[in-house]
């Protein structure tokens, strides 16, 4: 059986998005001939949310090593609390004793730390191991410097993470030996960045969803219902973060709320809007970001935000209790949501306000899954507050008959599921090495 180095810096208990695709193809590996081991932080040294009931997904058979690293408060006396930057000098070391002592076929990237992946080039030099890696977001972006766009985050924190970006990047992909990513368009800029890069295996793998994790969240059920429904209020859920790339659509959705008031005042009184884990900081730390845009459309009267980050399974529980699942889109038209997919298998109703040629536009319409409300910035916004007061019409009715789309539940279960999505990651290795 060949043998997997993962490095994954986060991985539970910390409940963190950049780890969710090795925790699920973990109980998968070794079905595809693959025997994983991971190397991550330790706990102590880990920061952020944590979710103890993800340890139950977990094989207890994988063989998991913690590291140590700077410690978080340390690091952020010095200006920075990274992970990948604060355990980097730790996983040099114990990343290249561990690659000196053992015979590892592969190491695989799977994270957003990018400072970690150039240690990829330097094992390839010192011991002869190839590496994939996994682009969950892009490294370099010129989202920011597009017309239109936001202020860049972060100050002078951001003008390092460009800079170390430039620097590093195409260092390290200039001998990668296969690359999957949540995206095409993210392959497709780094296509166009270096010509050398359409000799190297590279594939198009989402995260996909878990039969295991809907089973392992309904192991701890809730005990009391999450929404009133008192006089027959019907609640619309959205679960993750809210990132400068959302306001867009978020006005679209606050926008067409409000002319529906307007309209139907006595049906509107009925819609609640629950926004929950929109950053990712502890408890008691984050800011709304939501209400701000709510409030902007005068609706924030019905729009409920809980800005710290929940854990997946308990994400998993709030959304099998909503009435309506929420997708706003991304005016970064590459981005794919990981949460399709366990919005998919909730078997909920869901909404998405997309923008029209977007990666999550051609995704939806594949699963068919979700009623569709599509708008571009230049173009009237009319249709899309049309469409959104025909959805809430249809929700009011209870969802009648042939009110919402055929799923397209074969090509989910071929394409979209934890063990499918692993056997394409192993035949990527396959093809890597």
């Amino acid at each position: 059986m060949k043998k997997l180095l993962i490095i994954s810096p986060h991985f539970p208990p910390l409940n963190a998005p950049d780890m969710q695709r090795i925790r699920m193809s973990l109980p998968h590996y070794r079905a595809c001939g693959w025997e994983p081991v991971v190397l991550t932080l330790a706990n102590e040294y880990q920061d952020g949310v944590r979710e103890p009931e993800l340890l139950a997904t977990i094989p207890p058979d994988v063989r998991v090593i913690r590291i140590p690293a700077i410690p978080v408060r340390a690091a952020r006396w010095c200006g920075f609390g990274n992970a990948g930057l604060r355990m980097l000098p730790s996983l040099l070391w114990h990343g290249s004793k561990l690659l000196r002592a053992e015979k590892f076929d592969l190491v695989f990237f799977s994270n957003t730390q990018f400072m970690t992946f150039p240690l990829g080039r330097l094992w390839r030099r010192w011991f002869g191991v190839p590496y994939v890696i996994d682009v969950q977001d892009p490294w370099r972006t010129d989202y920011y410097e597009r017309s239109g766009s936001r202020r860049p985050p972060g100050g002078w924190k951001y003008q390092f993470a460009r800079f170390q970006a430039w620097l590093l990047e195409g260092w390290t992909y200039r001998r990668v030996s296969g690359v999957m990513s949540v995206s095409p368009s993210y392959l497709d800029d780094l296509r166009a960045r270096y010509p050398t890069f359409a000799r190297v295996p590279a594939e198009v793998i989402g995260f996909g969803g878990s039969r295991e994790d809907l089973v392992e969240a309904a192991a701890h059920p809730l005990t009391q219902p999450l929404f009133s429904r008192a006089h027959g209020e019907i609640h619309f859920l959205y679960t993750g973060a809210s990132g400068p790339v959302m306001p867009h659509s978020l006005s679209v959705l606050f926008e067409g709320l409000r002319r529906y008031r307007a309209m139907r005042p006595e049906h509107a009184a009925r819609l609640r809007f629950h926004f929950v884990g929109t950053s990712y900081v502890a408890p008691g730390k984050g800011r709304p970001s939501v209400l701000a845009v709510a409030a902007d459309c005068a609706v924030a009267e019905v729009v409920s935000e809980i800005p710290h980050r929940i854990g997946h399974l308990e994400a998993l529980r709030w959304q099998q209790q909503a009435d309506v699942l929420l997708l706003p889109g991304s005016s970064d038209l590459a981005y794919s949501p990981s949460k399709i997919y366990p919005y998919f298998l909730t078997g909920q109703p869901i909404l998405g306000v997309v923008f029209r040629n977007s990666v999550m536009e051609r995704l939806l319409d594949d699963l068919g899954c979700a009623t569709m409300v599509r708008f571009s910035p230049p173009e009237p916004k009319e249709p899309a507050y049309a469409d959104l007061a025909a959805f809430f019409d249809r929700a009011i009715a209870g969802f009648p008959p042939g009110s919402l789309p055929v799923r397209n539940e074969k090509l989910f279960n071929q394409t979209y599921l934890a063990e499918e999505l692993t056997q394409r990651q192993c035949a990527l290795f396959d093809r890597a090495i």
